[in-house]
């Protein structure tokens, strides 16, 4: 798992990812309580967490044809600078005053926009700097830390500093990792050239790179099926896991937020397991029926929650999704990298970004409503239920058995 370390490059930009992911989840915490102590309610939480989500979203396709356009590096090392400047300007204003929600919300949406650029260019500068045989392990490794750190240890951090500092002063220390996050990718070298012919995306147009996109996705029948599996997936899990999850745990254990807040640090450590058992191994030979089934038994425990009254049987049940999640992640970043042209991998990456999130608000949205006239037991079985379906249909329809034995990826 750990040999992608061994290269300097990856080594760097990897060092750079740590610091944003930790610095993102000191921000999630930062954030509410700016809003707080600028005199907001939920409504101007909501506003100023739509803007993330609004940002990241609005940002995720063009950031994917820039990171096929110009370089990689650059893209990394302008959206980390961005982000400087952004948190920095929450500092400043906090030091000379009080910073307002109008600020708070221009923050958000410009972090979110730059989440929406980093991604496609960190997921299309892999394969360039790493041998093909070490993007597991590399993907592992990222799919590691992220739940380990924007879950558990950035949060924490912001909490305890909050405990002594107000929000705009604590916020010193998310610009601190930004700024280390830009430094140390100055020191990323060029990437090597693309081999001859695999195109010049700059004499084409924005259109034609977006185009082309499409149309690569349409006719690649592993890739199609399972982002429409992975949009179904959000749609019906994402609600009753985000929304409703927290209410059956009020009724059902107490009303102590520790007990939800111990369901989600169990959730992201099923996921760090789950990054480094998938990345200790060679990718599995029937990667795409094992991908595929991984995610579908995954959320079979949502049953389990939707019936049990035992919290230890949540906290099982929750490091059983948080683990599938992850591994079947892993799997999925890798076979992008190594299954879809170069050339276009950056915005084929920001397509799947895209369509796999476009759901999710909706699947929020629809969930209270649906708990008005369902009961929990209801929502929560259909969403253990039917991933496993749409899993075994993409399978089946995307002929994905035959696929992965005509494109063997032995290392």
């Amino acid at each position: 798992m750990l040999r992608p370390l061994s290269h300097r490059d990856f080594r760097a930009l990897f060092s750079a990812v740590v610091l944003s992911i930790f610095a993102a989840g000191m921000w999630a915490v930062v954030m509410v309580y700016a809003v707080i102590g600028a005199g907001g309610g939920p409504l101007d939480l909501s506003l100023v967490a739509a803007a993330n989500a609004t940002g990241l979203l609005v940002c995720a396709i063009p950031g994917g044809i820039v990171a096929d356009r110009v370089s990689r590096r650059l893209i990394v090392r302008v959206v980390e600078l961005v982000n400087l400047l952004a948190i920095t300007s929450v500092v400043v204003v906090g030091w000379a005053g009080e910073v307002g929600i109008p600020q708070l919300t221009v923050v958000a949406f410009v972090l979110g926009a730059g989440a929406g650029f980093f991604f496609p260019a960190y997921t299309a500068i892999l394969p360039r700097i790493l041998p093909p045989g070490q993007l597991l392990a590399a993907n592992g490794l990222e799919g590691a830390i992220r739940p380990a750190l924007q879950q558990a240890a950035g949060p924490a951090a912001a909490g305890m500093l909050l405990a002594a500092l107000l929000p705009a002063h604590a916020a010193s220390v998310i610009a601190l990792a930004h700024g280390a996050a830009f430094v140390i990718l100055l020191f990323l070298r060029p990437e090597p050239a693309l081999a001859e012919g695999a195109g010049d995306q700059s004499a084409k147009s924005v259109f034609h790179d977006l185009r082309e996109a499409i149309v690569f996705t349409a006719r690649t029948p592993w890739l199609l099926w399972t982002l429409l599996y992975a949009t179904m997936w959000v749609l019906v899990a994402v609600g009753p896991e985000e929304v409703l999850l927290p209410f059956l745990t009020r009724e059902r254990i107490g009303e102590d937020p520790r007990w939800f807040g111990f369901l989600l640090a169990v959730y992201g450590a099923g996921g760090v397991v789950g990054s480094i058992v998938v990345s200790s191994r060679k990718l599995p030979r029937r990667y795409l029926t094992t991908m595929n089934l991984v995610w579908g038994v995954s959320t079979l425990p949502f049953i389990v929650i939707g019936l049990t009254d035992q919290y230890w049987m949540l906290l099982l049940s929750c490091f059983v999704i948080g683990f599938g999640f992850s591994y079947g992640n892993v799997i999925w970043g890798t076979l992008l990298q190594r299954r879809v042209p170069r050339h276009m991998l950056g915005r084929v990456s920001s397509l799947d970004f895209f369509v796999s999130l476009a759901l999710m608000p909706l699947s929020m949205a629809l969930a209270g409503p649906l708990s008005e006239v369902l009961s929990l037991q209801a929502i929560f079985i259909g969403a253990g239920i039917l991933p496993l379906v749409f899993g075994i249909i993409a399978i089946f329809a995307a002929r994905m058995p035959q696929d992965e034995i005509a494109h063997p990826l032995t290392d």
